[in-house]
């Protein structure tokens, strides 16, 4: 008598029901701005319910889970996220419960955090406080919570 296989659990990959043309390896929950890409706006906030790697330049606000700023990534709003790592650049205030400040990165703007890393040769220009409340660094992904999410035809 042949052994029988114990049934294989889906892959992450194929777990919402549609097959990963990458497979089980792929990047799923993972969104990239990529360095050809720019982002430019008035009050704009992008929000990433997953880790979003930013490789381009935003001028904006970003909330999210988990953010990382590339080594050609530059940031000019509020960075607000459960973890944050940087690689590049950040212009404007850093808000997580941990916070990573890689040998690469180039940093103007206050830090409130539960934990902090600074790696040698990071750049750093402001002030740094450990957040007392965790709703003071808790993002808000919500995206209905936001002014003018609602769907609204173009004014014209």
């Amino acid at each position: 008598m042949l052994p029988t296989a114990a049934p294989v659990p889906p892959s992450p990959a194929q777990s919402n029901g549609r097959a990963s043309p990458f497979g089980a390896a792929s990047t799923m929950g993972q969104s990239v701005i990529g360095t050809d890409l720019t982002i430019l706006g008035d009050k704009i906030t992008i929000i990433s319910q997953n880790k979003l790697q930013i490789d381009g330049d935003v001028r904006g606000d970003i909330n999210g889970k988990q953010i990382v700023i590339g080594e050609d990534g530059s940031v000019i709003g509020t960075v607000c996220a459960e973890q944050i790592e940087v690689r590049g650049g950040v212009r404007g205030a850093i808000k997580a419960q941990t916070v990573m400040l890689h040998p690469t990165s180039v940093v103007e703007g206050d830090i409130f955090h539960q934990s902090l890393s600074i790696s040698e040769g990071a750049q750093f220009d402001g002030r740094v406080r450990r957040a007392k409340d965790l709703t003071e660094i808790t993002p808000n992904l919500d995206v209905n919570s936001y002014p003018n999410a609602g769907n609204q035809p173009p004014q014209g």
